[in-house]
């Protein structure tokens, strides 16, 4: 439907402001995800959607916060629980378990798990692959690092 020559589309954007305007600009794909995580972790305890919503800040709608945090429970990034009437959410682990959950999805995607660890451990500096050997309870590597 044309308002004036334009798009339903276009107008609705032109309210809302174009990307890069300080009122309207859109996020980058995943960074409200962060931000709402971000603020899960911060909070130290499990929050309704009201709340992650009052913390995020912004004018996020009610509903895009549930949204938000559905998808993440349903990515078992959060765990939720009843509540009166609605779920409470809290993650499941800290930023650094969650991390590791990353990437253990990464590694159980790939049919060759051996080849993709090799390379991983061939990838990492000096002092990261020092530290995982030093995890694994290995002797230091030839040159004695």
């Amino acid at each position: 439907m044309l308002l004036g020559g334009r798009s339903r589309c276009t107008v609705m954007r032109d309210e809302v402001g174009q990307p890069g305007d300080a009122a309207g600009a859109r996020r980058a794909a995943g960074e409200l995800e962060a931000g709402v995580l971000a603020v899960l972790q911060a909070a130290g305890r499990p929050l309704p959607p009201g709340e992650v919503r009052d913390r995020v800040g912004g004018a996020l709608a009610y509903t895009t916060v549930v949204t938000i945090l559905s998808r993440l429970h349903a990515k078992g990034v959060l765990q939720r629980r009843k509540a009166g009437r609605a779920y409470v959410y809290a993650p499941v682990a800290d930023e650094p378990g969650l991390a590791a959950r990353r990437m253990a999805r990464v590694l159980d995607g790939e049919a060759d798990r051996e080849a993709v660890l090799a390379r991983f451990v061939s990838g990492l500096s000096g002092t990261d692959e020092e530290l995982l050997r030093r995890m694994l309870g290995d002797p230091p590597g030839p040159e004695g690092s």
